[in-house]
């Protein structure tokens, strides 16, 4: 890629009104290029909150149990959890379909469960910082209504209540706590020695922003868990984004099975999701049908993104630290993948 080109979308990022702090790492798969931008006091060693990205981890750890035979994407989740836990979870027009929800339904966003934060809740994080339970999490989706029945066609919702299940499913098979699988699995052996799942207000929690107004959320991240819980820094996330993509973490036979892409509600744009991650194509209207290829990986509600372009070997990571607007992140990759020559 262009530097000169690079820094003129990253100067463009920081003019924002809405930007007071944020990061951009972008690297090819061998190293050869590599450039990042820092703004407000950040670089690629400043830790951020990973957010969502957080659900790429999770999908990881799931792939690896796949792998060791102790679990597989068709099983159903219904023997990892009481009956009390799970009854009443997902009712859509009269039919129960809580004890029939499987390990890919969540993966894939296709259980059709419901999320009051994805759904439009966003403000909620201004109202203080609460830890919210496991159990809580339950209630308040047993309180909503489902978009549809689980593995309906060609129907996927975002929500964060399939990735705390498929924790709690991680947790049960191992019986280890999430922090601790994801330090065996993952980040010691990546040597992502500054990462770590925040699971307590204590554990260091980076600041954001929500408009001009500089949020600190320690307990909110620390009950985020699978879905969001995750603390990084872009360096950390490009060994991981590489060794995710080019298929060292697990077997690329069970990789291939993640390939299967289903657009997103309509409030995620131009957003499909696969198994665990999300893809958005590049040759569609957003782009005018100029762009080639696809962009793989993900972003965070509080502004941070980990995103792989196949088609130029880039990876592109970093963080806006706004919580006001998601789609900031998705617009700026597209807009880095459409200037690779």
């Amino acid at each position: 890629m262009n530097k000169r080109l690079l820094q003129k979308a990253f100067d463009a990022v920081t003019r924002s009104k809405q930007i007071y702090e944020t990061v951009l790492f972008v690297e090819n798969s061998t190293g050869s290029f590599s450039e990042y931008f820092g703004y407000g006091g950040r670089d690629i060693d400043t830790p951020m909150i990973v957010a969502s990205i957080t659900k790429m981890f999770t999908t990881a750890c799931v792939l690896k149990i796949c792998e060791s035979g102790r679990l597989a994407l068709d099983d159903k989740i219904a023997p990892y959890f009481t009956e009390e836990q799970l009854k009443g979870l997902h009712i859509y027009k009269g039919h129960e379909y809580s004890f029939g929800l499987t390990i890919s339904d969540l993966l894939f966003q296709t259980s059709g469960l419901p999320d009051s934060f994805e759904d439009g809740n966003t403000e909620s994080v201004l109202q203080g910082d609460i830890y919210t339970t496991f159990a809580d999490s339950l209630a308040e989706t047993k309180s909503q209504t489902p978009h549809f029945a689980p593995h309906t066609g060609n129907k996927a919702h975002y929500a964060n209540i399939n990735f705390d299940l498929l924790g709690e499913v991680l947790v049960k098979v191992t019986g280890m706590p999430l922090a601790e699988l994801y330090q065996q699995i993952i980040f010691a052996p990546l040597k992502m020695t500054h990462t770590y799942l925040a699971t307590d207000e204590n554990d260091f929690v980076p600041h954001t922003y929500y408009g001009e107004q500089k949020l600190k959320r320690p307990k909110i991240i620390a009950s985020s868990g699978a879905a969001g819980g995750g603390i990084s820094t872009p360096r950390d996330l490009m060994v991981f984004s590489k060794c995710f993509w080019n298929g060292s973490l697990f077997d690329k036979i069970i990789f291939e099975q993640l390939s299967i892409y289903k657009r997103l509600q309509a409030s995620k744009g131009p957003i499909c999701y696969g198994g665990g991650y999300m893809q958005i194509p590049l040759h569609g209207l957003p782009t005018l049908f100029m762009g080639k290829g696809e962009l793989l990986g993900h972003s965070g509600s509080t502004g941070s993104f980990m995103f792989y372009y196949p088609e130029k070997y880039l990876h592109f990571i970093g963080d806006l630290a706004q919580f006001t607007n998601p789609a900031l992140p998705i617009r700026l990759v597209m807009k880095l993948a459409m200037m690779a020559k």
